[in-house]
């Protein structure tokens, strides 16, 4: 199943299903395939780096739940505040300080909805769980990605990249271009 191209139901899709991911998770300390991170660690970096990516274009999120205290509250709080942006106020225009001006439904999709669809894997990984990644806007990103492949590495947002076979699925191969080792279990090497 393709994921919708609208962004707001593009976000609905790609967050329900980080949320059933949390909503699934039993242990909140279990390491995560980024190094030093624990599953927890994966909700608070979106929540946390979203806020505040929009509040340096001056738009603020409401306050909700801390992820410390209660991951799952924190994360259909912040989700649920997303998706009523991206549905009232989707066609704003919203200017960044380093990414410049976007329509604001088009900063989300682009930022934001590709982060929580990577960081899912994360979060499944972790925590023991399959991920239910679309395969085409994998290979949508994937493909988008390797052109810019060095401005991202010197971002430091990407690790190298995991050599993975050519014919490896395609979400296996996003995952190894951001550094991610596709093979990675809890207990395992990083």
């Amino acid at each position: 199943m393709a994921l919708p191209e609208a962004p707001a139901a593009r976000h609905e899709v790609v967050a329900g299903e980080f949320a059933r991911l949390v909503g699934q998770t039993t242990d909140w300390s279990a390491p995560a395939p980024v190094e030093g991170w624990a599953a927890r660690d994966v909700v608070d970096h979106l929540v946390s780096w979203f806020r505040g990516f929009l509040s340096a274009g001056g738009v603020e999120l409401p306050p909700g739940p801390s992820v410390a205290d209660d991951p799952q509250a924190a994360w259909q709080h912040h989700a649920d505040g997303v998706q009523a942006l991206l549905d009232e106020r989707g066609d704003e225009e919203f200017v960044h300080p380093y990414v410049g001006p976007h329509p604001l439904a088009r900063a989300v999709d682009q930022f934001y909805i590709s982060d929580v669809f990577m960081h899912s894997w994360d979060l499944a990984r972790a925590t023991g769980q399959s991920p239910r990644l679309d395969e085409e806007f994998a290979g949508q990103m994937l493909a988008g990605m390797q052109p810019i492949e060095q401005m991202l590495r010197d971002s430091g947002q990407y690790g190298p990249a995991v050599p993975v076979s050519d014919d490896a699925p395609v979400v296996d191969r996003l995952m190894g271009f951001v550094g991610r080792d596709p093979a990675w279990r809890p207990g395992g090497p990083r």
